[in-house]
């Protein structure tokens, strides 16, 4: 018995690489595509303003109605990946958001825009949101979780890096309405069929444990285990009781506030300050590279000291880089925004959702971080208005941006304050559970230990 064991942990070992590594690659490009065309829109501002003779704040209603629908859907998409399984929901939406996207070369003023990426787009980039992708990941690695992550969001950096620079040198060379067919005929293209081929909800799926354990190689006889932390609850409803989940949500909130408002205004402020289109795009993209590394380094940092650390220290760094938009001349603060935001900009998202995953589980992951999602996505709704209205009052955003670093200052405090070694699986000392035992949602975990919630 002990050699067949031995042989089978063999050739468990020789199975080659994880298949988890080829989802994420393929949720990375879906990813790249959707958060790199996203962060793109602030490049056409301008353009929009003088082709249909609108102002600023006019063309901000579009995407803030964008970050306010995609805020929505966040939740109802995470449920979905819940239920169905994530597979169908990335696929269904890349589809669509493709095809929308196609759609918006073709609108003729503010109205079409709205309907289009306030509507449509926005909320079908819902399902190829971290609500979805990141409980595909989550539930196909655990050990490795935070850097799993981190690779997966390090998509849209490099969509940052890449995208908005190029849809910059579309705009310039051609016209917006090329650089929209362009994504969306490359979304439908390649990257839907990627999703259809590669993609898999969980493990499972594939004969497959968590990690890359071969089910096969496990007799009747051996009991397969799982850790279930302090906070583990059958509902998801029961978790709207404790701290974490509004502290990360209210920290998250202002992460929407920050990012959308830069990726909508800073092309535009960086124009107010004389500065190019191109310019502008360039200084974005080397934000968004600087970022990418930055993602990577805090996942491999994630899993080995509290993410809620490392979630403060971003936040807080990123307030620095608002400060600078400030103090410095537009000259000077675009570079030194693009390297103080670029080690800080996407780096919440793996840490928010692995954080999520550890103190609550991944079985209601998709609709709590669709709930933490939808606060971000409301505070960037509520940013990108506000942002637009304060720059055609005053001419500046010098305001808006203080008031940014202020909030960022506000969610740092509130994310070092989660006491994450009393709340988090990976520090609690739990008593593992067959695996497919249900938690008691009455005690809040199953074989807990008498640590208790936040």
């Amino acid at each position: 018995m002990s050699n067949e064991r031995a042989g089978s942990k063999s050739s468990q070992k020789k199975q080659g690489i994880y298949y988890g590594w080829y989802v994420i690659a393929a949720l990375f490009f879906a990813t790249f595509l959707a958060i790199g065309s996203r962060q793109g829109f602030g490049v056409f501002v301008k353009t929009w303003e003088q082709d249909w003779q609108i102002s600023t704040a006019t063309v901000s209603i579009a995407a803030s109605v964008g970050w306010l629908v995609n805020g929505v859907s966040q939740p109802f998409v995470g449920r979905m990946t819940d239920v169905y399984g994530g597979r169908r929901v990335v696929v269904i939406s890349l589809m669509v958001m493709a095809i929308a996207t196609i759609g918006v070369s073709y609108v003729t003023n503010i109205y079409g825009l709205i309907a289009l990426y306030g509507f449509v787009i926005s909320f079908a980039s819902g399902g190829i949101s971290p609500a979805t992708t990141g409980v595909i990941v989550a539930r196909w690695f655990e050990k490795k979780r935070g850097m799993a992550m981190a690779v997966l969001i390090a998509g849209g950096s490099v969509g940052g890096l890449i995208v908005v620079p190029f849809l910059s040198y579309v705009l310039i060379e051609f016209s917006w309405q090329t650089a929209y067919w362009l994504v969306g005929g490359l979304a439908l293209a390649l990257g839907v069929p990627l999703l259809l081929v590669v993609v898999r909800s969980g493990p499972e799926d594939m004969g497959l444990k968590i990690d890359g354990e071969d089910s096969s190689g496990i007799s009747d006889s051996e009991i397969v285990v799982k850790s279930v932390g302090p906070m583990f609850v059958e509902k998801w409803r029961d978790s709207l009781g404790s701290k974490p989940i509004w502290q990360l949500s209210i920290a998250y909130f202002v992460c929407g506030i920050t990012t959308a408002s830069i990726s909508v205004h800073f092309v535009r402020w960086a124009i107010s300050e004389d500065i190019s289109t191109g310019t502008a795009a360039l200084a974005f993209g080397v934000l968004s590279g600087i970022n990418a590394a930055g993602v990577l380094v805090i996942g491999l940092l994630s899993d080995r000291w509290q993410r809620k650390n490392l979630l403060g220290a971003v936040y807080l760094v990123r307030g620095i880089a608002f400060i600078s938009l400030i103090v410095l001349p537009g000259s000077s603060a675009i570079w030194a925004f693009a390297v103080i935001g670029g080690m800080s900009w996407l780096a919440t998202v793996p840490l928010t959702a692995s954080l999520t995953a550890d103190v609550y589980g991944v079985r209601n992951l998709g609709t709590l971080f669709g709930f933490a999602n939808m606060a971000h996505q409301l505070g960037g709704a509520a940013a990108v208005m506000l942002f637009g209205w304060a720059f055609t009052v005053w001419g500046s955003y010098d305001v808006p941006f203080a008031i940014g670093a202020l909030t960022l200052l506000v969610a740092g405090i509130v994310s070092l304050s989660i006491r994450e070694k009393r709340v988090s699986v990976r520090y609690s000392q739990v008593t593992p559970v067959p695996d497919g035992a249900a938690v008691d949602s009455g005690s809040g975990g199953v074989g807990t230990s008498s640590q208790g919630g936040a």
